[in-house]
């Protein structure tokens, strides 16, 4: 029996591990690049050294200082739809990777964008009206994250 108890709880902890899919190319966040950065409008790329770990996913981060920022509310800085394109997500319902390059932070949520083979989706995001792309984006997400 006891047997049985600690299994359940292994299998419910792993469920809730990770609620969604996160974009982990490489086996990180955001391919590795600073999410606190961002934040200073900056797109900084992380080292080895500092990493941690948040919703079953790995981030690294460019300082401890960094580091530690993130892990006193990660909420704060976890990027929206999982790392992925927000503009696929919005006109597409789809996973698209991400150029780690290209981001938008809006309300104060980090926005990541797919950039390459002359396709920037953020300046397509800002050229059709972005409150409008976020809110289809939204909608989107909820059915797609899992």
């Amino acid at each position: 029996m006891r047997t049985l108890i600690f299994l359940f709880f292994i299998a419910t902890g792993t469920i809730q591990a990770q609620q969604i899919d996160y974009n982990t190319k490489n086996g990180v966040a955001v391919a590795g690049y600073d999410v606190v950065a961002y934040f200073n409008n900056e797109a900084v790329e992380g080292n080895k050294k500092y990493t941690t770990q948040y919703d079953g996913v790995t981030y690294l981060f460019s300082s401890e200082k960094n580091r530690n920022i993130f892990i006193e509310n990660p909420e704060n800085y976890t990027p929206q739809y999982g790392g992925y394109c927000a503009y696929a997500v919005a006109v597409k319902s789809k996973k698209v990777s991400i150029d780690p390059e290209t981001f938008e932070i809006r309300d104060g949520k980090l926005y990541l964008f797919y950039n390459s083979w002359g396709t920037n989706t953020l300046e397509l995001w800002n050229e059709e009206k972005p409150n409008e792309l976020k809110t289809k984006a939204d909608k989107n997400w909820e059915k797609i994250k899992q």
